[in-house]
């Protein structure tokens, strides 16, 4: 993707790249030859990461709703070449519960707006950080300068029972995705985003057995979870394929969640 642009320095940053999804965009990304920023608040894992796949793969703490935090990371992958390419695939926080349970009681606000916060909040706060420097960039023959993919979910869709502020946060990074390539087109960076269905992450595997059976039969073909690297595999392409944007690209298996 990057000589074919002519990009030989590109680096990428990669929110929630210490694990589950984010950690297989980074693997991809370094087998493909681009440095890689692996934004994250797990310490341990991101710092292990780095430190297996080399010196173009580094570590900066971030908390994707902190101006300060990502304006770091992103200075972080100047200083490896020029930022090109972005992926927000962070995670970390979920709540269920019922907008209002059989005992009349209301969810709790704070439940809602703290996913709001880190699903949606987050992922325009990495997307408008970001997008500022990469718009100083030098452009490609067709006047690109950068490219971002962005994650949300089925569940933006198909909003289970118990799911109400997940699906919220998720439909509005769907929402998001158009919107946001229109504004982009005006500085060359195209934007992009995946919304995976059922993955099997370390995250999902915690659901035990019986729990990963039901959610596989539900998946109409192929008969199994999703795979990270497939993940990875998508995102890599809508980063380098110049004539995709504003896109919203499911990754379900033809999968389509039922109420509960």
């Amino acid at each position: 993707m990057s000589s074919a642009q002519g990009w030989n320095d590109s680096v990428a940053i990669v929110t929630g790249g210490a694990g589950g999804l984010g950690e297989a965009v980074v693997r991809k990304l370094h087998g493909e030859g681009i440095a890689v920023v692996v934004a994250d608040l797990a310490d341990e894992r991101a710092g292990a990461l780095a430190g297996e796949l080399g010196n173009k793969v580094v570590y900066a703490r971030t908390d994707v709703t902190s101006e300060r935090d990502v304006d770091a990371a992103v200075d972080a992958a100047y200083s490896l070449g020029t930022l090109r390419h972005v992926v927000i695939s962070h995670g970390g926080w979920g709540v269920t519960e019922k907008v209002v349970d059989r005992e009349c009681r209301p969810a709790s606000l704070e439940g809602f707006t703290r996913t709001l916060d880190l699903y949606l909040t987050g992922t325009y706060n990495v997307l408008r950080l970001t997008c500022a420097r990469m718009a100083r960039n030098e452009p490609n023959g067709d006047g690109e300068r950068g490219s971002v993919v962005a994650t949300a979910s089925i569940a933006g869709y198909e909003g289970q029972i118990g799911q109400s502020a997940y699906a919220a946060a998720k439909a509005g990074v769907i929402g998001l995705t158009l919107a946001s390539a229109r504004d982009l087109s005006s500085v060359g960076i195209r934007f992009n985003t995946i919304a995976p269905g059922t993955m099997h992450t370390a995250m999902m595997e915690s659901v035990g057995e019986e729990a990963l059976a039901k959610f596989t039969s539900n998946v109409p073909f192929p008969k199994r979870l999703g795979r990270p690297e497939e993940f990875a595999d998508l995102a890599f392409h809508l980063l380098g394929n110049g004539y995709l944007n504003g896109e919203v690209v499911r990754l379900d298996g033809a999968q389509r969640f039922a109420p509960r």
